[in-house]
């Protein structure tokens, strides 16, 4: 049985990618969605023309992580894509936020990713792929958004070292690193006129980010950075001082109050 697994199947790119890998490779057999809203990932189930097994799991929690084992153990399947979107972001600086919140973004994005992964590899066959999301807040450090944009510097380092490890079994690792996406996240930042203008010009649709990071993930990129605003961005994190670029960041009022998205 060939599969695909996506955690944070419940919405934004994790959704669109569960849908978007039925319809472009005709030779999966089920869908593995996983996320923490049980109706939204039944609600999945009306866009996809496969079986879709869902698993309401909290990544971050031992015994659900457990749960994913012992099925993939049970069924054993040939997982022919990987996609670790679960994961969540708030904006706010180091004082202002929990210390819940700020380890649950290091728990989330992080840890359960890397357990993820690496419960699943066993059961990729060679040739398979794994899409890993980060983001453009991985490029450089972030003031007002400082432990989220570490955990997405982890994921695109993660990524990186892991896609030279499985290169003699042919499995690549693609780290996808897109600007603001028109998802949850911003839609709630976006009720409080916290979001700078910038970001609002720049934001993508997750369709379209997800259709490129498929195909950066089938042609063995190992990082997708959708759109020229953020592959310029990219650019410039590598030629110009990050203590300057933050700097004209901070002029621009980059940190805004606080806001929340969860997949």
């Amino acid at each position: 049985m060939m599969i695909a697994v996506v955690t944070g199947a419940t919405s934004g790119m994790g959704r669109e990618c569960a849908i978007q890998l039925w319809e472009q490779f005709k030779g999966l057999d089920e869908i593995w969605a996983i996320g923490r809203r049980k109706e939204r990932l039944e609600q999945l189930k009306d866009f996809i023309g496969i079986p879709v097994r869902t698993f309401d799991l909290d990544l971050t929690e031992e015994k659900d992580l457990e749960r994913l084992k012992a099925a993939l153990t049970q069924a054993g399947p040939q997982v022919k894509f990987l996609v670790n979107a679960a994961g969540f972001g708030k904006i706010g600086g180091v004082r202002e936020l929990s210390v819940s919140d700020q380890t649950g973004m290091a728990e989330l994005n992080c840890t359960a990713l890397t357990a993820v992964t690496s419960m699943v590899l066993p059961f990729m066959p060679n040739n398979s792929r794994i899409l890993q999301f980060a983001s453009s807040a991985a490029f450089l450090p972030q003031p007002g958004f400082a432990v989220y944009a570490a955990t997405k510097a982890y994921v695109l380092s993660y990524s990186r070292a892991l896609n030279r490890e499985l290169k003699d079994r042919g499995i690549s690792v693609t780290a996808i690193c897109p600007g603001p996406v028109k998802t949850e996240f911003f839609d709630i930042a976006q009720t409080t006129g916290e979001i700078p203008l910038y970001k609002q010009f720049v934001m993508a649709k997750p369709d379209r980010v997800v259709k490129k990071a498929i195909r950066d993930s089938v042609s063995r990129r190992e990082l997708s950075v959708y759109g020229w605003t953020m592959k310029a961005f990219y650019l410039l994190t590598k030629l110009l001082p990050h203590r300057l670029i933050l700097d004209v960041m901070e002029r621009i009022e980059y940190a805004p109050k606080d806001s929340r998205w969860e997949s």
